[in-house]
């Protein structure tokens, strides 16, 4: 008699929607020696993207809003690698790891589709080769080292008539990600100024670059304009009504034909669904998969979508769902409970959830927010900001960790290292002043005298 075959669930990407997924199934599904769970992920640890722009600008240690999701996950198992390929006719994908990417081909039951978005340049010149992104840690460690290297390099004298480009900082799009991108990159450069002697404060111009009337329009109008007149405030140059069109060495060109001498562009602007949905024989809408409001992707049972990636259908409003962190982080619990029910037997739940608040940081002590209606600003805002996020951030350490590291801030200065992953220099040379043959006699000699 042949052993019976562990059903299996393939949960493909990390992210909010994703992991939140694995982690009701790792209470419950998880516990069932008939059931095998497998989450799939580039990277192999979580990142709690809200504090990405905090990572950046020198608030943060960058370790500190990761956690390794072997160590959220004890039940689930774990596979540190890319998808290469989703068959849903033959019900299996295609995932690789390591260096030499070994491709392994996985047969699945059930397929949880959580990959997510990518940034979308939309084809603008330049944008590909010279624009800097903020999506994952790596962006972030990266946008870090080129502001200290701009301040490093417009320091000396021989750089002078580069000093303008050097010290211009342009942010492109005015939602959550880019003000907040904006107002920390902002904060960051004014204070570590005073650190470099030839370097004035009104050298420094920073600007964020908006096609709307009015920044933060998800928050409505009033508090995208309080937002506006706090960080005109700050000094920073806001251009509303006005894209980014292309971007070269030495400039970053305007919809409004004007350029802005600059070396450094920060997109915030555009995302896309993860490509590799194109090739997928199922519904999709601007790219995104279509499910039921069971999370199911149409005309594919057994596989089901969620998060960026996903179209979830908003009954209260006959729309889709807004791709938000605390709409995916819900959505990933739904998904688990309704494989809990296909397994066990049992009725299926709606996703039926409604926005509860929304919030951004503007600055040092600083915020907007609108809670269930109610619009909050200023400090109570940047209070409640911290303290939301605090709760969401997965594990105590990192909590505690990052709760120290905001305590920090408030005696030091940021901090001004660049985090290099170059490796030291090294050589393979004769050592100075001896050549190879007689090295080789002393060493003889040597070992005489020791045998005697």
């Amino acid at each position: 008699m042949g052993i019976e075959r562990r059903k299996r669930i393939i949960i493909l990407g990390g992210g909010f929607g994703g992991l939140y997924a694995a982690l009701r199934l790792e209470k419950t599904l998880a516990r069932d020696p008939a059931m095998e769970i497998l989450l799939v992920n580039r990277e192999n640890f979580f990142l709690f993207t809200p504090m990405l722009h905090e990572v950046a600008a020198s608030d943060l240690d960058l370790t500190h809003i990761v956690n390794p999701v072997r160590k959220l996950l004890k039940r689930v198992q774990f596979f540190d690698g890319d998808v290469d390929d989703i068959d849903l006719p033959g019900r299996k994908v295609v995932v690789s790891h390591g260096a030499e990417h070994h491709a392994h081909e996985l047969e699945y039951d059930h397929l949880v589709i959580a990959l997510g978005s990518i940034t979308n340049f939309f084809n603008l010149p330049g944008f590909q080769e010279r624009a800097l992104t903020m999506k994952s840690l790596g962006d972030a460690i990266y946008l870090r080292n080129k502001l200290i290297s701009h301040l490093e390099e417009a320091d000396f004298e021989c750089c002078v008539p580069e000093c303008q480009e050097l010290l211009t900082f342009v942010v492109a799009g005015g939602g959550f990600a880019g003000v907040e991108t904006i107002a920390s990159l902002n904060d960051f450069v004014r204070e570590a100024l005073r650190f470099y002697p030839n370097l004035r404060e009104d050298m420094l111009r920073v600007v964020l670059v908006h096609p709307g009337s009015v920044i933060l329009p998800e928050l409505g109008e009033q508090l995208g304009a309080y937002a506006q007149t706090k960080l005109a405030a700050r000094k920073v140059e806001i251009r509303i009504n006005t894209r980014a069109t292309g971007i070269s060495e030495s400039k970053v060109e305007l919809s409004d034909g004007s350029a802005i001498p600059a070396k450094m562009l920060v997109w915030t602007a555009g995302t896309s669904p993860n490509p590799l949905l194109e090739k997928l024989p199922s519904p999709k809408e601007r790219g995104r998969l279509l499910v039921n409001e069971f999370l199911e992707v149409h005309d594919w049972p057994g596989v089901r979508a969620l998060g960026d990636c996903a179209l979830v259908p908003d009954r209260q409003t006959g729309k889709f769902c807004p791709p938000t962190t605390q709409h995916a982080l819900r959505e990933g619990k739904i998904l688990a409970e309704n494989l809990l029910a296909t397994a066990r037997g049992g009725g299926k739940k709606p996703f039926v959830f409604t926005t509860i608040g929304q919030l951004a940081t503007i600055g040092p002590r600083t915020g907007v927010a609108n809670i269930m209606g109610v619009n909050f600003s200023g400090f109570l805002a940047w209070w409640l900001w911290r303290t939301i996020y605090l709760s969401k951030l997965p594990r105590f350490e990192k909590k505690v960790r990052v709760a120290l590291d905001w305590t920090l801030d408030l005696l030091f200065s940021k901090d001004l290292v660049q985090f290099v992953t170059l490796r030291a220099p090294t050589m393979s040379r004769p050592e100075h002043g001896s050549r190879p043959a007689d090295r080789t006699r002393a060493n003889s000699i040597k070992s005489e005298v020791v045998a005697k």
